[in-house]
């Protein structure tokens, strides 16, 4: 080999490990759901996953089994000097905001919550406006006109998931009636699916005969005793329309998966930014799922009135009221 050549090569091999160094360490904490949760804590795995596919670049990601662990869990991360940690859920709120100001260098992204810090951005979901067009869905589908709703715990957040679902019901026809339960108090209700059957049960021998499950890995439970029943379900988070095809009547997707592949990729570019954003139908935040699965349940009724309750919202022509900004469920 020439010298020239030898030398060209040394220089290659010396570009390609400064831009290995320089590749950004990334982490992500789930919550109690787990990464495989087929919901939300899944769709976050998968868009770690497709950054990873895409770039190459490897991201070390841990669950915090419950809320208390999750500041020890940040901490232990942030204290291996990553570029980036993506905590998904709201649950870690606290745990962000305490651990951000500890490492002012490490910077974290909140999915699902709102934390403060000039190293945190937060990203949060206009999940009403997603709501909304389940809820519009269910009206139009139900026959018995008495429609359920199945949230984890009794928090804002799921009460805006309800609101927006029941103020899309409420358009087609006020005299729809909307059934409510929560499975717990505790972070155990996002993982048990047992009594997200139960209370399925319940609600469909009232009369109930499509709810919307809003409970992570315990909404598994009611998908599949609304399968079991011959009623319909709708799912949340992820497309899960693929679960119990013919059962599952929609889902209100809310990207997750978007939220933390463009993070990762921000902070592999070097464009993140701290602060909050808000993701709606305009955002492509979240959206309702139409696919193989559920296409036969949807008819062109229905999806002519989603789809145009869709443009409506993101036209500005209909306002989907947001109970965290303080103002009462209209409905």
């Amino acid at each position: 080999m020439k010298l020239s050549q030898l030398s060209l090569t040394v220089a290659a091999l010396c570009v390609a490990a400064s831009a290995s160094a320089a590749d950004p360490k990334l982490g992500i904490v789930y919550d109690a759901g787990g990464k495989f949760d087929k919901s939300f804590n899944q769709s976050a795995f998968e868009g770690a996953t497709r950054f990873k596919k895409e770039t190459n670049i490897n991201f070390i990601e841990v669950q915090a089994s419950s809320d208390t662990q999750a500041e020890q869990v940040l901490r232990g991360l942030a204290r291996k000097n990553l570029d980036l940690i993506a905590s998904i859920g709201f649950a870690q709120q606290a745990a962000v905001q305490k651990v951000a100001k500890e490492f002012p260098k490490v910077h974290f992204v909140l999915i699902d919550g709102v934390a403060q810090g000039a190293n945190v951005n937060s990203i949060t979901f206009k999940e009403e406006e997603g709501s909304y067009l389940v809820g519009v869905a269910a009206a139009m589908a139900s026959k018995s006109k008495k429609l359920g709703f199945i949230g984890g715990v009794d928090i804002p957040l799921i009460r805006t998931f309800a609101c927006g679902y029941t103020q899309g019901a409420k358009a087609v026809s006020p005299k729809v009636e909307v059934v409510s339960n929560m499975v717990g108090t505790t972070s155990d209700s996002w993982n048990n699916p047992a009594k997200g059957g139960e209370l399925a049960r319940s609600q469909f021998d009232r009369g109930v005969d499509v709810v919307f499950a809003v409970a992570g890995g315990s909404g598994l439970g009611t998908l599949q005793t609304a399968k079991e029943k011959g009623k319909l379900a709708i799912g949340v988070d992820s497309n899960q329309n693929s679960l119990y095809p013919g059962a599952i009547l929609t889902s209100m997707v809310k990207r997750v998966d978007n939220a933390v592949y463009d993070s990762f990729m921000q902070m592999k570019n070097g464009t993140w930014k701290a602060g909050v954003t808000a993701k709606g139908l305009k955002e492509g935040g979240v959206d309702w799922a139409l696919d193989e699965n559920n296409r036969k349940l949807i008819t062109p009724d229905i999806e002519k009135r989603v789809m145009g309750a869709r443009k409506d919202i993101i036209d500005g022509k209909v306002k989907v009221i947001d109970i965290r900004s303080g103002a009462a469920c209209p409905v």
